[in-house]
């Protein structure tokens, strides 16, 4: 299947890949024909490999709603997201649908699939962050014209889902990373372990992500290397992840923090690769 350039990720997300896919698609297998992705976020990666055949998963479930929508109702996606205005007054009443879970586990999945999209636009830098009880709580971002409705982009990705064998799944990336076949190639993009005390961000779903989910990846991928199926991780470059992966072989990128309330704090920062090929 030929590789549309349209393609590309939907909404913004924190720990996104777009920005660092020059540093990264050097280091993917020259040829990938099954792919799997446990945390899927953006979908940069997937996006870019475009792969005939996938898996892809997310923990995040109203965000695989949003993917299925945009496969199997793009033409009511484009049409609802049509009735947000950028607004302060309104964002703030849609942000709120979720805080009557009875009431917006009624709206169709299109209308939450154009709310996550909607909000994900509108809202202060682009961060998806959600609060203890699982609630969307980003601010509204005051942008002058955001570019909420981007038909080529959702119509690329429409067909793409529609062309690819794809399956979509929302639930724990061990069930998923159990199920790879060999001749699959992974890539996973977890929650990356925090820089410093104050960097610490996994508030993209309730729940967390800390050093013994981290180490219950890396059993993970040392699984998946006894299997014989190759696999990439992205994480910070901590000296608990480089010790965590260190039997494997490891490749330091540069990446820009896009997302920071800080501006100053948007520099660069060292990202490890880690492969378990060459």
């Amino acid at each position: 299947m030929r590789k549309n350039r349209l393609v590309a990720p939907v909404v913004k997300w924190v720990g996104g890949k777009r920005q660092l896919l020059d540093d990264l698609t050097p280091l993917f297998p020259k040829r990938v024909s099954s792919y799997c992705e446990p945390f899927l976020g953006g979908g940069a990666v997937l996006f870019q490999l475009q792969p005939n055949t996938a898996h892809v998963n997310d923990i995040n479930s109203e965000l695989i709603q949003m993917y299925e929508v945009i496969r199997d109702n793009v033409d009511e996606l484009i049409e609802a997201l049509g009735t947000h205005p950028n607004e302060a007054e309104h964002f703030y009443q849609v942000r709120d649908w979720d805080r009557d879970r009875e009431k917006y586990q009624q709206l169709s999945p299109v209308d939450r699939a154009a709310r996550i999209i909607y909000l994900n636009k509108t809202c202060y830098n682009g961060l998806f962050r959600v609060n203890n009880a699982g609630q969307f709580n980003t601010p509204f971002g005051h942008y002058k014209n955001p570019n909420i409705i981007n038909e080529p982009t959702l119509r690329a990705v429409s067909s793409y889902f529609q062309k690819a064998s794809l399956t979509f799944t929302s639930m724990d990336y061990a069930e998923v990373l159990s199920s790879v076949k060999k001749g699959t190639f992974v890539y996973l993009d977890p929650p990356y372990d925090p820089v410093s005390d104050t960097a610490n961000f996994t508030g993209y779903a309730k729940g967390g992500f800390g050093r013994p989910e981290q180490i219950r990846l890396r059993e993970c991928c040392d699984e998946l290397n006894r299997r014989g199926i190759r696999f990439m991780l992205s994480n910070s470059a901590t000296d608990f992840i480089r010790e965590q992966y260190a039997a494997y072989d490891i490749t330091i990128v540069k990446a820009k923090r896009a997302i920071n309330s800080n501006a100053a704090k948007r520099g660069q920062v060292d990202e490890v690769v880690v492969r378990n090929y060459k």
